[in-house]
């Protein structure tokens, strides 16, 4: 009277699943250098912790007496698993079946991996390789007809796609060719990372583009660098095993959805403590430019800063870091590009990590050191006051709590945006600090051209007005105004950002945002 012959069939299923595409497309794929999906997942999540959701769910052919005599697995593989003890919903393409292609996916299974992040509120981990369930040309031929996109099923894959980013941290792994609505998905992500060699990402692939009369490589078309400087996707790693390590470390600093709050850990850095190379850090040559990532690691808990979009919008530096154990999201001028001055690019880095901030209670700190937008006919023709308006409009619409260091510059429209308007947030100022509607620098020669030109000696006319002018731009007569709250000692700097820390912790509000993230 057991149930022990059902038994033995299932497990014999799950067997066959686990085959995957078989021997000879397993080694296909460690032939070229990448890990099978269900190798991936042991390799992201904590041991043991993987719970997969329909692992017998495919293709099978049976015998005459009604056994089955083949099967053939759903190239999808999710379930719940652990990352570092919290749960995570992860949803891997499987490549060795089919190729990742439509054919082979039953759309349940990624649309309920969606689904299941979003209901239970729990980070989800896309591990992407293939067109991630998108089309086929061999899907007309398999099905009878031609698929409207959206239809059969697609809404809801669209749909979860972005409306996971507005509830739920989104980590989008890219290891191997991307394509189509894999892409899509992996765009869409909080956070994503391809792998160097063995990966690429596009729209559509060489031999579709090749019909467009573009003969490039997977690499040429959509390789690391190029996604990665155009900002379509976050960061790039050497191995598979590094994209994990990423994966987990992101992830450690949010919270599991909107409604709850970032974890803090206990604090394991002085927050008190001072480096005094920071006293001398901002050179007094304004020309002269220093290490922005130096002074991040010197006011932020010792090995905490995780940086985001490195390639990308570089003028302006973007990450995740902890102030006396505390998460925060720091962003921060770099002198090294343009410097410092608002790009489009950067301005949509700005966008896309205030959003990040806002949806996942994050306060900000902002190292600033901004001369304003960039300027000339490239910056007109990237349409960068738009993009600076929009990331104007981001900050100015966020409520997390909000700090500014001003390191350096602060001129202009774009200096202006040194913390949310209309709404407090603290503000401190460098020695080092300079600010104004434009930079003297240039614009002397502008507004006193009469008086320079009808001097005797113009060269000494322009020190001296520029003498003048700099008694006047200094911090303290604008401190006296109390238009700048507070100048301090830049060794100050961390005690005073840990102190931010620990005032803004009450103030988080778990709860969805009142609009979800721009992708």
């Amino acid at each position: 009277m057991s149930w022990q012959p059902e038994l033995d069939e299932l497990r014999r299923r799950e067997q066959l699943a686990h085959r995957m595409g078989g021997a000879d497309k397993v080694k296909r794929q460690h032939d070229g250098g990448r890990l099978t999906v269900r190798e991936r997942i042991d390799g992201l999540l904590d041991q043991d912790s993987f719970h997969e959701v329909g692992a017998i769910a495919g293709r099978a052919s049976y015998a005459p007496d009604g056994s089955l005599a083949d099967f053939t697995p759903s190239n999808c593989v999710f379930g719940r698993g652990m990352v570092d003890g919290r749960p995570v919903v992860v949803c891997g393409d499987d490549f060795t079946v089919r190729g990742g292609s439509a054919d082979a996916t039953i759309r349940e299974k990624p649309q309920m991996a969606e689904q299941m992040a979003a209901e239970f509120r729990l980070p989800i981990i896309r591990i992407i390789e293939g067109s991630g369930g998108g089309g086929s040309v061999k899907t007309i031929e398999t099905t009878g007809r031609a698929n409207l996109p959206g239809k059969v099923g697609g809404t809801l894959s669209y749909q979860y796609t972005t409306a996971n980013l507005g509830l739920v941290p989104v980590v989008g792994l890219g290891l191997g060719s991307v394509a189509g609505l894999g892409a899509a998905r992996l765009a869409a992500s909080h956070y994503s990372v391809m792998t160097k060699a063995t990966s690429a990402m596009f729209v559509a692939g060489p031999p579709v583009v090749a019909g467009t009369g573009e003969h490039l490589s997977k690499q040429e078309l959509g390789g690391w660098e190029i996604q990665t400087r155009s900002g379509a996707v976050d960061h790039a790693v050497d191995t598979e095993e590094e994209a994990f390590a990423c994966a987990r470390r992101f992830l450690s600093y949010l919270p599991a959805s909107v409604h709850a709050l970032p974890p803090t850990l206990p604090a394991t850095d002085d927050p008190n403590r001072r480096d005094e190379r920071l006293l001398s850090i901002i050179p007094r040559e304004r020309r002269k430019v220093y290490k922005m990532r130096a002074v991040i690691d010197a006011v932020v808990d010792h090995g905490s800063f995780f940086e985001m979009g490195r390639m990308f919008g570089r003028s302006i530096i973007t990450g995740l870091a902890r102030l006396d154990g505390r998460a925060v999201a720091v962003m921060a001028g770099d002198p090294y590009f343009y410097a410092g001055a608002w790009t489009a690019e950067a301005c949509q880095k700005i966008v896309r990590f205030v959003d990040l901030a806002e949806t996942f209670h994050l306060p900000v700190v902002y190292l600033a050191d901004c001369p304003g937008f960039l300027i000339g006919l490239e910056a007109e023709k990237a349409a960068t006051i738009r993009h600076g308006v929009r990331a104007m409009a981001a900050v100015n619409q966020t409520t997390v709590p909000w700090c500014t260091m001003i390191v350096r510059n602060a001129f202009g429209v774009a200096g202006a945006v040194n913390v949310p308007h209309g709404r407090l947030a603290l503000r401190y100022a460098w020695l080092s600090a300079y600010w104004g509607s434009l930079p003297l620098e240039g614009g002397i020669e502008a507004a006193y051209r009469a008086e320079i030109e009808a001097s005797a000696d113009p060269a000494a006319t322009l020190r001296e007005i520029e003498q003048r002018l700099n008694l006047l731009r200094s911090p303290f007569r604008t401190a006296e105004s109390f238009w700048v709250e507070e100048i301090i000692d830049p060794r100050d700097t961390r005690k005073l950002l840990c102190e931010f820390a620990r005032l803004a912790e009450p103030l988080g509000t778990p709860g969805a945002p009142r609009f979800g993230p721009r992708p």
